[in-house]
């Protein structure tokens, strides 16, 4: 894929997202992993996602919810509101399956444990 990442970032993918996908811990921050997770819906990279949830919350995660959420919407673009170290706040554009255009706005928290970011939980916002 040699187009723009779909995390909007402006480099290829293979430069970008890419290299995230096939090793996590080359997630150099929370947002690197947030705009990897976004990509990652929109690729339905479901085992990525998964993983990327950090170890203490990952038992409690559903892998075909994940995948449904995933395949159900068409994904439009991922707008970073604002990220500190451990936090991001973004809105990710979508085509829902009525087809219409909708918005998941989230804060979502983030650690690194051993060397690697994981998604910790997110809240969703209005």
């Amino acid at each position: 894929m040699s187009a723009n990442c779909l995390c909007g970032s402006s480099l290829p993918y293979v430069s970008c997202c890419e290299i995230v996908h096939q090793d996590p811990r080359a997630a150099l921050s929370a947002e690197a992993l947030m705009r990897s997770r976004y990509t990652a819906f929109a690729l339905q990279l479901i085992d990525f996602l998964y993983d990327t949830f950090h170890p203490s919350t990952r038992r409690f995660q559903d892998k075909k919810a994940i995948a449904q959420w995933s395949r159900e919407n068409h994904w439009q673009g991922l707008e970073i509101i604002r990220a500190t170290e451990n936090t991001v706040e973004f809105k990710a554009h979508y085509i829902n399956q009525q087809g219409n255009p909708a918005v998941h706005h989230e804060k979502s928290r983030f650690q690194k444990t051993q060397g690697t970011w994981y998604y910790v939980d997110g809240k969703e916002l209005q």
